[in-house]
């Protein structure tokens, strides 16, 4: 891991998981996911040849979700158009209507639309701290593991024949994390993050 990725883990992202565990804050990561409706091709081996059916156009449903590191609970706010600042603004939204008695840290890359003035002015007016990760740091972001958990348990190897089906496979997954998926996502979403340290390296 770069210096500067190991330091935030240490200095930053640490100490705030450190009062998420203890009740004296809450710290969720944010981050949007695109779903695009498709084939989630599988495979196999087959002596004949198959076709696989395809979604016509692109269309997309997006997920910003903002996860708590040690409830578990999922924070969204879902459209098919883009995710925008405003999109950012309506989580905050909802996470101050929280009623949180304690300070809230949300932990998100940078992409534009939540780094604007826009989004960093609601989050002070709300007292709702922004902790922005270092550049390319996608494994100390643990909403990123929820979205494959996602495409792996309920897109992958499968064709929906509608953008409303497609929806809404995607939603009742994410409506049954704290149910059916409660076990597997205990095991997933841990706060231990790999820091690509010691790897070895194949030569070419």
């Amino acid at each position: 891991m770069p210096p500067n990725r190991r330091l935030f883990l240490k200095t930053e992202l640490e100490p705030r998981l450190e009062q998420a565990r203890s009740g004296q804050r809450a710290v969720f990561f944010v981050d949007a996911a695109h779903f695009v409706l498709a084939s989630f091709l599988g495979w196999m081996w087959c002596a004949a040849r198959l076709f696989v059916r395809a979604a016509s156009g692109r269309q997309r449903y997006n997920v910003l979700g903002a996860f708590n590191a040690v409830t578990h609970d999922l924070i969204a706010v879902t459209n098919d158009t883009y995710v925008t600042a405003t999109t950012v603004c309506q989580l905050l939204h909802q996470i101050a209507n929280l009623s949180l008695d304690i300070p809230i840290t949300l932990v998100m890359d940078n992409a534009r639309y939540q780094r604007c003035q826009l989004v960093r002015d609601l989050a002070a007016a709300l007292k709702i701290e922004l902790l922005f990760l270092p550049s390319y740091s996608p494994n100390l972001n643990l909403i990123e593991r929820l979205w494959k958990f996602v495409k792996k348990s309920v897109l992958n190897s499968r064709h929906q024949t509608s953008f409303a089906a497609f929806r809404q496979t995607i939603d009742q997954c994410l409506k049954e994390l704290p149910s059916t998926h409660r076990t597997a996502i205990q095991t997933l979403m841990t706060l231990r993050f790999q820091t690509f340290e010691d790897v070895s390296l194949l030569a070419a």
